[in-house]
């Protein structure tokens, strides 16, 4: 049976995430955050969630399912911050390609998958020796086995990440115009926590990517169901 009002985040000590769980309890879900470092679970109760300690680049199907189980939705945040291409590789495709598979074995159907606005491109244009690369391929690969899933799905792409406030308001990177991406658009990451409790809450943009920046238009008319 699920648990309509509980959400788990993957990778829950994120920038993204602790907004995330923030704007999930103000709206009525209890929400897991899966995190690696228990000394982060002060950070994850202050944002509004419920620190469960679970290291996912162990962790099998079976304990990812475990802590899944019941839950309304998945969302996965987590990233290996780049930098080191094998733990990128483990980290941002092994460990959600096992999230997606242990969301299908716990029942969950709802999955969200916090990706970049350019991952679909990237690999088809940066050099292979290019530093950003291992990233691009990891995102890719793994949304794209998102893609052949059968989970209800929204993959969220937000471009340059920034601290600034939540306007509530974007544009889809389809609607940038021929300048698109190298006019360096930006996306507040308390947006991209805005986008992640709307898709959740009204069960909207599902089996959809959705990349985009801080723009003119309310998330809700950008993102409907």
């Amino acid at each position: 049976m699920t648990d309509t009002n509980r959400v788990v985040i993957v990778g829950g000590h994120g920038k993204v995430a602790l907004l995330a769980a923030g704007k999930l309890k103000s709206a009525g879900y209890a929400v897991d955050s899966v995190i690696r470092n228990p000394g982060q679970s002060d950070a994850v109760r202050a944002a509004g969630g419920n620190p469960v300690v679970l290291d996912i680049e162990s962790a099998d199907v079976d304990q990812l399912a475990a802590a899944f189980t019941g839950a309304r939705a998945v969302v996965f945040s987590a990233g290996a911050g780049g930098g080191n291409p094998a733990r990128t590789h483990a980290v941002d495709y092994e460990a959600a390609i096992r999230a997606m598979a242990a969301a299908s074995q716990a029942g969950v159907r709802r999955f969200v998958m916090v990706s970049y606005a350019t991952a679909s491109t990237d690999v088809h244009r940066l050099d292979p020796g290019d530093s950003f690369y291992p990233y691009a391929r990891a995102k890719h690969d793994a949304d794209e086995k998102l893609r052949e899933s059968t989970l209800d799905y929204t993959i969220l792409g937000p471009a340059l990440l920034t601290a600034e406030p939540a306007t509530g308001k974007i544009t889809l990177t389809e609607d940038a115009g021929d300048d698109w991406p190298d006019n360096k658009r930006v996306t507040s990451r308390e947006n991209v926590a805005e986008a992640i409790a709307h898709v959740i809450k009204a069960d909207a943009a599902v089996r959809q990517t959705v990349n985009f920046y801080d723009g003119d238009t309310p998330i809700a008319d950008v993102m409907s169901q």
